[in-house]
């Protein structure tokens, strides 16, 4: 175990993780030539295409320091905030971490909330500064930024560059002589923790974990403890480029396991894998659930491919166990699945890998928050879609989630970024300038403010150089109402929506408007309504399409004109009492892009 070390990369968006761990990949010749490719550990084609990591990787290197030979186990993490939960798996299964910043930006909000991750869990940090071959690197101003943050000697900071290979072998170095190797005693009862998984069609589910205490031989019978049930390892091994069978894992190692598991449910992140007939005392500790922070509903296009959307969905969340789902109905798309998401990007990310990977064309909704409901009997109700809020007579107050966001950017953008938080009904709590020319604001808002278009109006008025970081506070009351659409007094419940009233009239208004453009008219006359309770807030009327019946009549007496108009004025007047509308798909899609 000493010649062993597990160590992961953080690092904010495009600071260089995934060009820094190919390099480390070529030094220690883990990989071939043949094999070698830019993003050697990206291997979705959405981690190529849009150029972000999506999911952790874990792969393990050999390298030969002072006539030693150690293993040296890497987990790529990625640097959105959307997929923070992948980070704090990562570090939960490590002893030390590489900061990695860019020498050209410098520090920014996700390396900050990264390093406060890996502090908590105790880690091992080795500041490297990266992009040091760019003519337009900083390295003094940076490295005094790097020493303000942990206050780590200047000296200490490794100069390096993923593109041309510079540093990497100090890097190497160091986290072979800076990262302790993993404690845990081989002989002790099996004690691992599981920190991702994937469905393969052919071998069932394979678990990733990392070993505590203990050894993981092949045939051993295992329990997982969550779940209660047993099965025989079948194979198990280390992570190589490709899966590396051994006939044995022990202490302080990562690797996998398949066994032969074809239910999605049985196998949980953060589970812990013990023996079955000597088990381990107690599960590991300190790995919670993910709470997903907005919400939407999903629905296939065909309503016949429900089920076949619960197995895509399942065997997606083994994927990405921050994906939360749960079955619900719409009176206007049928059945679909109520799906938490960590962030927007994250819920492009579902949508477009259900499309790609499962082949499934779905509709997604209104994004939404949860909010909790207090009625004036007592009662707590969590509200998650519109049609979950009580009945404003029974209403006492309701509460929305607020955030604690973290602005790093220039101080000649600070004016139009406080105007846009203000504008997101947001409260300015700190400035304070980290460097001379890089100020960091901290502002409190709800986070339903910044579920749509918040993160593309920051980037584009800070014309990209705005870092942003949140986490959620608590939840405070708020005066928010449900909008309602109804057409000729109908609701129509795809399209109610949660809102701050300031807003409600503004968005009834759009609403109704969008409306009456995208309804096919009928023979009679739809009145188009937004209502807070029952007050209507804003109409608007879409005119009948009138058939002209005295067409065939020229000439002659006024008298048979009029008794046709009668008899058409009396079929109207039925068709309205029991005639209904149609709301056409592309309707309910137009009006959902108008929240953004």
């Amino acid at each position: 175990m000493d010649h062993i070390r597990n160590f992961c990369i953080i690092a904010h968006i495009d600071h260089g993780k995934s060009t820094l761990a190919d390099r480390l990949l070529q030094v220690t010749k883990t990989v071939t030539e043949r094999e070698m490719q830019d993003q050697v550990l990206d291997d979705m084609d959405l981690e190529r295409e849009r150029g972000i990591t999506i999911k952790s990787k874990a792969i393990q290197m050999e390298y030969t320091y002072k006539g030693q030979t150690y293993i040296l186990n890497l987990i790529d993490t990625p640097g959105h905030v959307d997929f923070s939960y992948e980070v704090s798996r990562s570090i939960a299964a490590c002893e030390g971490a590489l900061l990695l910043v860019d020498a050209t930006q410098g520090i920014q909000a996700q390396t900050i909330s990264n390093l406060y991750l890996a502090l908590e869990h105790d880690l091992e940090i080795i500041p490297v500064l990266n992009k040091m071959d760019l003519p337009s690197a900083m390295p003094e101003e940076v490295k005094d930024q790097i020493v303000d943050l942990i206050g780590c000697p200047r000296s200490s900071i490794i100069p390096a560059s993923g593109k041309t290979g510079q540093g990497v072998e100090d890097i190497l170095a160091a986290i072979i002589e800076r990262i302790p190797p993993p404690q845990g005693d081989p002989d002790a009862p099996l004690q691992a923790l599981v920190f991702d998984s994937v469905y393969n069609s052919f071998r069932g589910i394979i678990a990733y974990y990392r070993i505590l205490n203990g050894r993981l031989r092949k045939g051993d019978k295992v329990l997982f403890m969550s779940t209660g049930k047993d099965y025989v390892a079948d194979e198990v091994g280390t992570l190589k480029l490709q899966l590396q069978p051994k006939d044995e894992v022990s202490a302080g190692d990562v690797g996998y396991i398949v066994s032969g598991i074809k239910n999605a449910r049985e196998v949980r992140v953060g589970d812990t894998i013990t023996h079955a007939e000597k088990p381990c005392d107690a599960p590991i500790k300190g790995f919670e659930n993910v709470k997903p922070m907005v919400f939407a509903g999903i629905y296939p296009v065909d309503t016949d491919d429900f089920e076949e959307l619960r197995a895509s969905l399942e065997k997606l969340q083994l994927n990405d166990a921050s994906l939360t789902f749960e079955p619900e109905t719409s009176a206007a798309l049928g059945f679909g699945f109520r799906c938490g998401f960590l962030g927007m990007l994250h819920m492009e990310i579902v949508q477009e890998r259900l499309e790609r990977e499962f082949n499934m064309n779905v509709i997604t909704t209104v994004p939404n928050v949860s909010y909790i409901a207090y009625t004036r009997k007592g009662e707590k109700i969590t509200v998650n879609t519109p049609s979950d809020m009580p009945d404003p007579t029974q209403l006492d107050h309701i509460e929305e989630p607020f955030i604690k966001a973290q602005i790093i950017t220039k101080p000649e953008y600070i004016g139009p970024i406080m105007s846009l938080c203000m504008d997101k009904r947001g409260i300015i709590k700190n400035q304070s300038y980290l460097t001379t020319d890089r100020v960091e604001l901290i502002f409190e808002m709800p986070l339903a403010e910044i579920v749509f278009d918040f993160y593309d109006k920051l980037k584009s008025i800070s014309r990209g150089y705005a870092s942003f970081d949140y986490h959620i506070i608590d939840y405070r009351e708020s005066d928010l109402v449900k909008l309602d659409i109804l057409l000729n007094g109908d609701q129509v419940d795809a399209l109610s929506a949660l809102i701050h009233r300031s807003r409600a009239y503004h968005f009834g208004r759009r609403m109704c408007e969008k409306l009456k453009e995208l309804l096919p008219r009928q023979q009679f006359q739809i009145a188009i309504q937004a209502a807070i309770g029952s007050k209507v807030i804003a109409r608007e009327t879409l005119s009948a399409l009138r058939k002209d019946v005295t067409a065939k009549c020229y000439g002659g007496d006024i008298s048979r004109k009029r008794k046709l108009l009668e008899r058409q004025k009396e079929g109207k007047k039925r068709m309205r009492q029991i005639g209904t509308v149609e709301v056409p798909q592309q309707a309910f899609l137009a009006v959902l892009k108008l929240n953004q």
